[in-house]
């Protein structure tokens, strides 16, 4: 593999690489959050308030949808990072014919199936009836990008599988500045609404997977891109469900238990609400870095445990886990100690100030302590162990905190407590998470180092 953006994650010093590898990642989460808040500040300030409701109602339902494909994408990364550990070229070109054939599949239903679900899928979510239609308008149209959302992500994991994290960053760079430009054209220029803007985040996701796709049919040969080949190979789709359709419904059922939880939070009122969705945007950047040394940790295992290059394994898990709290308690840190000037920049409200602050206080304050179980199950999804990380998650944090919201939130039904369940969750799952990484890890390792003799891994 000669391609300049390429990583060799079989040799030599690690930090570095890993470093390399995670920050455009977490760059690249960044800026579209930063771009999603554009699109609502625009609405915002030129279409009112109903608009601002229409587009924020459907964040919910996008993520639960798209979750589900996202724990597919980890699937595809990491049985491609193996062929590409093994340098197994044909089983290679097979696996990234068979993932983007996926992906554009599961987009075009996707894209068949919002169509008709959108009033209902809104329904489940409480949708205030006056926002109701606006809000179907734009999900719809959303829905409308699915093929290119399922090409970019799937796209964005084939290059990432040989240490392409770069070139996914340009595409959603581009692809976000596209997407703010045509807002405020089609709301400013044109007064399209709502419709604008959904229109504009479907161009921008038009162009995100064109550049992704563009940068695969010109790829070296181990994972170019030949449309003429796409087709299913049911092996590769096995593989890839096995590891990848865990995480994804754990993704679903994580969005599922933070409802339950926002539902408690509305309870408050609309300015308690307002301060913890102020509050939530400093914890999405915190949790960005982590999420960057996730798959940081599952491509760099991935390619090393196929190989059995087990210390190296060791060594990954150990800087990966370090980088990724250092870099997030950073932010934690400055965000926790400027939370009153930071909840400012998004209002001006007193009141709504208060309750960010306290929110910053129990949880933001605490977001590092999710790395502990983040990277070690992504440590273990990239020694092919998928299920078990998604049920610890599932028990430790998902189910918990549901269980919290019915039992000790109703004995003491305060705001604080509520958020309580946040570090409390953090810290069961870390523990467990981390035993069982440990445990299973050593259970592996001696497996296949079992006679003196590790030999590459067959799946």
């Amino acid at each position: 593999m000669g391609h300049p953006q390429h990583v060799d994650m079989l040799h030599g010093p690690l930090m570095g690489k890993l470093i390399l590898f995670a920050l455009p990642i977490a760059l690249s989460s960044i800026l579209q959050q930063l771009f999603i808040s554009a699109n609502v500040a625009v609405v915002g300030h030129f279409v009112g308030a109903r608009a601002v409701a229409a587009v924020g109602g459907n964040g919910p339902i996008v993520n639960l949808i798209i979750n589900l494909f996202l724990g597919l994408s980890v699937g595809a990364n990491v049985v491609i990072a193996r062929y590409v550990g093994r340098d197994d070229k044909a089983a290679c070109q097979s696996a990234v014919h068979t993932v983007m054939a996926v992906s554009l599949l599961s987009g075009i239903f996707l894209l068949a199936a919002g169509q008709f679900l959108a009033p209902m899928l809104l329904r489940l979510v409480d949708v205030p009836e006056d926002v109701m239609d606006l809000a179907v308008l734009y999900l719809r149209i959303y829905f409308m990008g699915m093929p290119f959302i399922m090409i970019y992500n799937f796209g964005a994991a084939v290059l990432r599988s040989v240490g392409d994290t770069k070139r996914p960053m340009y595409s959603l760079i581009v692809a976000g500045v596209v997407n703010v430009s045509l807002s405020l054209v089609f709301v400013l220029g044109l007064g399209m609404g709502v419709a604008g803007v959904g229109l504009a985040t479907l161009t921008g996701n038009l162009v995100s997977a064109a550049l992704v796709t563009w940068f695969l049919l010109t790829e070296d040969d181990m994972i170019r891109l030949c449309p003429r080949r796409l087709s299913i190979t049911r092996v590769h789709l096995m593989r890839v469900i096995r590891i990848g359709a865990p995480a994804g419904l754990q993704g679903m059922i994580f969005s599922l238990s933070n409802v339950c939880i926002l539902s408690g939070i509305n309870g408050f009122g609309s300015a308690t609400a307002a301060g913890s969705a102020t509050a939530i945007n400093f914890e999405f950047i915190s949790y960005f870095f982590i999420n960057a040394f996730c798959q940081a940790t599952v491509t760099f295992t991935s390619q090393n445990y196929a190989m059995c290059q087990l210390d190296r394994c060791r060594k990954i898990f150990r800087e990966s886990m370090g980088c990724g709290i250092l870099l997030s308690g950073a932010t934690c840190a400055v965000f926790t100690f400027g939370a009153a000037f930071f909840s400012g920049m998004y209002t001006g409200d007193p009141e709504v100030i208060h309750h960010a602050v306290t929110r910053v206080s129990i949880v933001e304050s605490m977001q590092w302590l999710s790395a502990t179980y983040e990277i070690s199950g992504a440590a273990l999804r990239g020694m092919g162990i998928s299920m078990l990380p998604a049920m610890v998650t599932l028990v430790g944090s998902c189910l918990l905190r549901i269980v919290w919201v019915y039992t000790v939130f109703r004995m003491v039904p305060t705001y604080e407590m509520l958020l309580s369940v946040y570090p409390v969750s953090w810290i069961i799952t870390g523990v467990i998470m981390l035993a069982a990484y440990f445990l299973i890890r050593r259970k592996l390792f001696r497996e296949r180092e079992r006679g003196g003799v590790c030999k590459p891994l067959e799946f």
